[in-house]
């Protein structure tokens, strides 16, 4: 025999773990994509993601299964993920994907929920094999049509769709897809700068990966670690009462309010949870994907279950979710979803409220999603688009208070003030922890923020739109803790509905109150 071609024989790859081998690997497939999302923040042009962490990086197996996350990534963004990676493969089979391709889209179906989100998927090829996917997905500053607001009643309204295309044939730029989203998007330096760091991001996690591809055979840690997951997974639900528990959450809507009815099913090692009886499909940017619905749900259960189990696709088999075709969580194309974050981050408290009787020790009281400011103009001759977060108060649980100024069920980062000043032609007047908004009770509510800002006296006209929620309904308390305060949206102050976008004049001044999370327990019984 050749000894040259001896040599170059790949070695026999590991295709067993022990418990200690597995908690290893698995570690160093985190370490490999939490580089990677290194690479993407410290290369891409946004404040979102950069200060933001409006993103998600995951690596999944040749058929889309997730393997591994980014510690920084956004729950639901977790979860959807993967199943875009599929959508892919549905329209470029295995066997026609090359090394050089990489696809984008950001089809609010089949990507994390709105078009404002924008996802890359590359394959990554070993020894000539298909053996991997690199993903990202991130919060682009801008995506052209309206500013994200609640008031868009179709999609169409949104931004620029992108179907699933591929950015990249093997190797060679889709030089006319990369012209159209230049022409169509308010900052394409910004817009086409993140795009092309997730590029970077996953061929950096491509290039990581080659060390353990060396020795391990990926298919079998991804089977073992999906296996263990789904075990613990399906031990946690087996220690639960068999049973059906309901709940019930509300938005604060527009002419009247949003209902969330929740029916969780404990049957076995499984659970199974129904939205019927969910407010119908509104024509207003709240409406969200079935894909985004199921991201926030079996994120809520596995907070409460088994939190320390590895997040892959194998945690996620023993969960299902459902809503009627038409209604709030599973609309029909062309539903705007713009603002689908507001119920979306809502979910994970229909779950807690639910379980309550049941793990009252675990579960924490309503607090509210974050609110964000959109402005766009023009300022000394440079076009701008920002997009700034203020994060709100959290429930209380039974063990502590809730957190103040925290997002929750997301991860996103306040803003800093100094970023806020350079975007854009405002001065910011305060940014405060919002004392006494959260909720009374034995352990209190968190607090929410106070901001208030005003456009320069020398700026223009300013359009700017603000996504704000329990301005009507505060958050609610558990085991007979109080309601946090209700949010506040005002301009020169007056009170404003933030529904409808605004256009901002030089020394308008604006001030976001987000609202305060729901105490646990009564007073009395802390005395």
């Amino acid at each position: 025999m050749d000894k040259t071609s001896s040599r170059r024989r790949p070695a026999a790859r590991q295709t067993s773990f022990d418990a200690v081998e597995l908690e290893i690997l698995w570690k160093r497939l985190i370490s490999v994509v939490d580089e990677a999302a290194a690479a993407f923040v410290r290369t891409c042009f946004s404040t979102l993601v950069r200060d933001g962490n409006d993103f998600a990086i995951v690596l999944t197996d040749a058929q889309g299964r997730s393997l591994a996350q980014s510690a920084m990534s956004l729950p639901g963004f977790i979860g959807c993920l993967p199943a875009t990676v599929r959508h892919f493969l549905d329209k470029y089979p295995a066997d026609t994907i090359k090394p050089g391709d990489v696809f984008i889209t950001n089809d609010p179906w089949k990507g994390s929920g709105h078009v404002h989100d924008v996802t890359t998927v590359t394959p990554i090829f070993f020894e000539g094999r298909l053996v991997a996917f690199g993903a990202v997905v991130s919060h682009l500053p801008d995506i052209g049509g309206k500013l994200r607001s609640n008031s868009s009643r179709e999609i169409y309204e949104e931004g620029l769709q992108i179907p699933l295309m591929k950015l990249l044939d093997d190797g060679k730029p889709n030089e006319v897809l990369i012209e159209m989203i230049t022409q169509n998007i308010r900052v394409p330096e910004q817009g086409m700068g993140d795009i092309w760091a997730q590029v970077a991001a996953c061929r950096m996690m491509a290039d990581r990966l080659k060390g353990p591809l060396e020795t391990v055979d990926l298919e079998a840690l991804g089977a073992e670690v999906r296996r263990r997951s789904e075990e613990a997974m399906r031990e946690a639900i087996r220690a639960l009462p068999d049973g059906v528990y309901r709940s019930t959450v509300q938005h604060d809507g527009f002419e009247e309010p949003i209902v969330i009815r929740c029916q969780l099913t404990v049957a076995g090692d499984r659970i199974d949870i129904d939205y019927a009886g969910t407010s119908a499909q509104l024509p207003r940017a709240l409406n969200v994907v079935p894909i985004y619905v199921f991201a926030y749900t079996v994120y809520g259960l596995k907070a409460l279950l088994c939190a320390d189990i590895p997040n892959n696709e194998g945690s996620f088999l023993p969960i299902t979710t459902q809503a009627p075709l038409g209604s709030l969580l599973n609309p029909t194309y062309p539903a705007a979803s713009g603002g689908r974050s507001a119920i979306g981050h809502l979910l994970p408290g229909a779950v807690f409220k639910a379980l309550a009787e049941v793990l009252p020790e675990k579960v924490w009281a309503s607090g509210s999603p974050n609110s964000s400011m959109t402005m766009s103009g023009e300022y000394r001759g440079k076009r701008y688009a920002v997009v700034n977060f203020l994060n709100a108060g959290q429930g209380a649980n039974a063990r502590r208070p809730g957190f103040s100024a925290l997002s929750f069920p997301a991860n996103l980062g306040n803003t800093p003030v100094e970023m806020m000043e350079f975007l854009a032609p405002i001065r910011v007047l305060r940014r405060e922890i919002r004392r006494g908004s959260g909720g009374e009770g034995r352990q209190p509510g968190g607090c929410g923020i106070r901001f208030e800002y005003e456009l320069l006296p020398d700026a223009p006209d300013a359009a700017a739109s603000f996504l704000m929620t329990q301005l009507k309904s505060a958050p609610s308390g558990l085991a007979g803790g109080g309601a946090g305060q209700p949010g506040r949206l005002a301009i020169n102050g007056q009170a404003v509905d933030p529904t409808e976008p605004r256009v901002l004049r030089a020394g308008d001044r604006v001030l976001m109150e987000t609202a305060g999370g729901g105490a646990y327990g009564s007073l009395e019984k802390k005395a």
